[in-house]
């Protein structure tokens, strides 16, 4: 892209002017506070040395079958992981949208498809996001005996990771006592209940139906969000259509962005940085 100069001034433009702000992430959201990024077999065996040597791939060590055939492996995985995003202090860029959002007169929403939390870390109020495909941070049982789900709290869970085992008790379903399992959607998961997901997607109708009444300016600004899995990308721009506001897309590789939309080929901190500067 050659007028990037261009594009973030019309993107700072757009957003000093907006009287909301959506905010919209994937992935790429996370790899400025150091989280890996997954992308391609690579990225994952680079973040995981002994999957590598098992020689599976991300969709399918992210399926719940493992937590009936081998919930030590399901776990050492999912388990590495919630550890990993507690140790995590979000980047700036979280801060800054943040502070950023609380100021319009309409404030802010999230709408994103990590489950790390790091957005509820940052200090961005849990009742203004939707996490699309659930959360690490809360749990359901693997049956699933029924539709509860709870927040991990202070459980964690050993890994050695050399071995990619879970060590010790694993989280069991506080109901039944059977094993638990992240409240996450997997592949090929139809276990997953998405009841919390469900009704965060439900006050970002409202928010967004709030905004649209009062015929106020909506900014979209969408950071880390691939092609692999589009849901993100899909939903700012059906927000950004529906509600006739300007999309502002920040990707170091796929910013390309349908007519009167704003790309921007920066990653998520650096885009946020220069855009706020």
């Amino acid at each position: 892209m050659d007028n990037i100069e261009e594009n973030i001034k019309l993107a700072a433009e757009v957003v000093k002017n907006a009287d909301a702000l959506f905010i919209t992430s994937g992935a790429g959201m996370g790899v400025d506070s150091g989280l890996p990024d997954f992308r391609g077999n690579s990225g994952f065996w680079k973040a995981y040395p002994p999957i590598a040597k098992l020689g599976k791939s991300f969709s399918e060590m992210a399926d719940p079958i493992w937590f009936h055939k081998q919930p030590e492996i399901a776990w050492a995985f999912y388990g590495h992981r919630l550890n990993l995003y507690l140790e995590t202090i979000p980047h700036e860029g979280f801060f800054r949208l943040l502070e950023l959002g609380k100021k319009k007169p309409y404030g802010y929403f999230v709408f994103t498809s990590n489950v790390d939390g790091q957005f509820q870390m940052a200090g961005f109020d849990e009742a203004l996001i939707e996490e699309c495909h659930g959360s690490i941070h809360h749990l359901q049982c693997i049956e699933p005996c029924s539709t509860d789900i709870w927040e991990v709290g202070e459980q964690t869970v050993h890994v050695d990771i050399e071995a990619f085992v879970a060590t010790g008790e694993l989280p069991k379903c506080r109901n039944c006592g059977k094993l638990a399992r992240p409240n996450i959607l997997m592949f090929g998961d139809w276990n997953w209940i998405s009841n919390r997901t469900g009704e965060q997607g439900q006050r970002l109708q409202s928010w967004l139906q709030r905004v649209n009444n009062a015929n106020a300016k909506l900014a979209i600004i969408e950071m880390g969000a691939g092609l692999a899995v589009p849901t993100v990308r899909m939903t700012s721009q059906r927000a950004g259509n529906n509600m006739n506001a300007t999309l502002i897309r920040i990707n170091p590789r796929d910013y390309d962005v349908p007519q009167g939309a704003i790309g921007i080929p920066l990653g998520a901190k650096e885009g946020v940085d220069r855009i706020l500067a």
